[in-house]
């Protein structure tokens, strides 16, 4: 017999009431608690710096800087959200593949810590920017290196990609910095992969991340002042797959930078984490509008669907297995577990949330709750298929909840749009014909 779901003691039905679903719903002790269990784990040098791609409402990451996280951020509007929840410059990097003028031009403006450089044309950029600006801009070169990375969800460095420059281009031309003379190398980012669950494989790829920092400043000439080891640090969504051990993880990865440090105790060290932080502190909340059987198999309609949750049908680093997923009512007298698909509102026969999930017995009305869900969400997610707009997002603080994202109205749907002349209503088209 279990009871009703409760966020920090407040029952669930209460905050659909009050806000309304679908929703999702984010603890902020959760938050905390992940932060801290790192900061507490791993070496006292070591930054991490919150990944706004993960989720970016402004509320979410405030939480985790008051908690002692700093920025990663990928766009102008993430660079003011950090900017807005109280991060400092100098705990803020800038980093992405195809940064426009105006990004650039932000983070000279506004003295970023570092901007995380991707192309020789991005530094031809930056560096007229800066001339323009009579800065001199710090940056870090993100290295494209070339040994791969096993075990990694989806592989982001040593292959083809669009980011970062490769290792040996980089090694063949030492000479390449003096080019840009507004710009002040201070070191090196490597992001090898996301959603990495082996603590072995992250220490493996820190060590050579850290020997190709070293190998590149010598033979470059640059200070190494900063290295971003980037992180990539899974979250066990998945039957079978379990969480990172973080005992384990700090025996392999603590002597490693300590030895590092004894070297270049000046050198800034760097480890970005968004999934890791956010995704256990959320959760996707539906309400199941109706429910029926199709050729045998059980549907529970839901309100919302992979227009917020489109991590449910595999894309990125996901394949298609079900997120945790349970009933968020007391199921009492509702007697065993059933077999049910939870599919939401689109006209695709992919709006599929869980397939053959075990669940008690539902019924109209019930709340269903997809758990881990608090980083990529409705931000990865096709808000505005079939216009229903973005869900409300509520964050459970100090025991009381808070709205800090309205869900989209009608109105807000429509009132960016604009009838062009001639369309007005009643007007009749002539018929040429």
């Amino acid at each position: 017999m279990s009871t009703e779901h409760h966020v920090q003691g407040i029952p669930i039905s209460r905050l659909a009431e009050e806000f309304g679903t679908p929703m999702y719903v984010y603890d902020a002790d959760v938050l905390c608690g992940r932060y801290g269990g790192l900061r507490e784990a791993l070496h006292p040098s070591l930054e991490f710096f919150y990944s706004l791609k993960a989720n970016p409402n402004i509320s979410v990451y405030s939480v985790l800087r008051r908690a002692g996280a700093r920025a990663e951020v990928s766009s102008l509007t993430e660079l003011r959200t950090a900017q807005r929840a109280g991060a400092a410059a100098e705990d803020i990097i800038f980093l992405g593949p195809g940064k426009s003028r105006e990004e650039l031009e932000a983070c000279v403006e506004d003295a970023v810590y570092a901007v995380v450089c991707e192309s020789i044309q991005e530094m031809r950029e930056l560096d007229e920017i800066a001339e323009r600006l009579d800065r001199d801009v710090d940056v870090l070169l993100r290295v494209n290196p070339s040994f791969t990375v096993k075990g990694s969800g989806l592989t982001m460095g040593g292959k083809p990609r669009q980011f970062g420059i490769d290792e040996e281009r980089l090694l063949s031309e030492a000479g390449l910095l003096k080019g840009f003379p507004r710009l002040r190398c201070i070191g090196v980012h490597v992001y090898m992969g996301t959603r990495i669950l082996s603590s072995e494989t992250i220490v493996r790829n820190t060590e050579r991340i850290l020997d190709l920092a070293e190998r590149l400043s010598v033979a470059m000439d640059f200070p190494l002042k900063t290295v971003d080891v980037g992180g990539g640090l899974g979250v066990g969504y998945f039957q079978g797959e379990d969480e990172i051990d973080l005992v384990a993880l700090a025996d392999g990865l603590n002597p490693l930078i300590e030895g590092f440090l004894s070297r270049r105790p000046d050198t800034r060290m760097i480890m970005e984490s968004g999934r890791y932080l956010a995704a256990p502190a959320g959760m996707y909340v539906v309400g199941v509008r109706y429910v029926k059987t199709s050729m045998g198999e059980r549907f529970a309609v839901a309100d919302g669907g992979t227009n917020h949750h489109m991590a449910a049908v595999g894309i990125g680093s996901f394949v298609k297995r079900n997120f945790p997923m349970r009933l968020l009512d007391a199921d009492t007298g509702r007697g065993g577990p059933e077999e049910w698909n939870v599919t939401g509102p689109l006209c695709t026969p992919n709006d599929t949330l869980g397939k053959r999930v075990s669940l008690p017995p539902l019924r109209q009305g019930d709340l269903i709750g997809v758990e881990r869900s608090g980083a990529y969400g409705p931000t990865a997610s096709p808000v505005h298929f079939l216009s229903h707009g973005h869900p409300a997002e509520v964050l459970v603080l100090d025991g009381r909840p808070h709205l800090v994202r309205e869900r989209d109205r009608v109105e807000d749907m429509l009132g960016r749009q604009f009838l062009a002349p001639g369309l007005e209503r009643g007007g009749a088209r002539e018929d040429h014909r």
